[in-house]
């Protein structure tokens, strides 16, 4: 059986045509959050597919990109606050 793995992806991209393209590339695989943050569940080659990607459109030095990976634990104590639409698929699979 093929584990998936629950992944935040978070991003400070300065430059409106690369964030633009990188927010197209992170709707393909989750569900955008909040402006620059996506929760995703996905496999490992999933995973390492979107970071190959994402790097393609990267500026280093300016742009960032961090992943966040929780585990079952930690994703039954997460609080969520306000306004948005919850991903019926991730809760299903726990």
């Amino acid at each position: 059986m093929v584990m998936k793995k629950y992944i935040v992806v978070a991003y400070d991209i300065s430059d409106d045509k690369r964030r633009n393209k990188i927010c197209d590339i992170l709707s393909s695989y989750g569900q955008r959050v909040n402006y620059s943050v996506f929760e995703c569940f996905l496999k490992e080659k999933e995973i390492q597919r979107l970071k190959n990607r994402i790097e393609r459109y990267l500026k280093k030095g300016e742009d960032i990109v961090l992943y966040y990976y929780l585990c079952k634990a930690c994703l039954e104590r997460i609080e969520r606050v306000g306004n948005f639409t919850e991903e019926k698929q991730i809760v299903k699979v726990f």
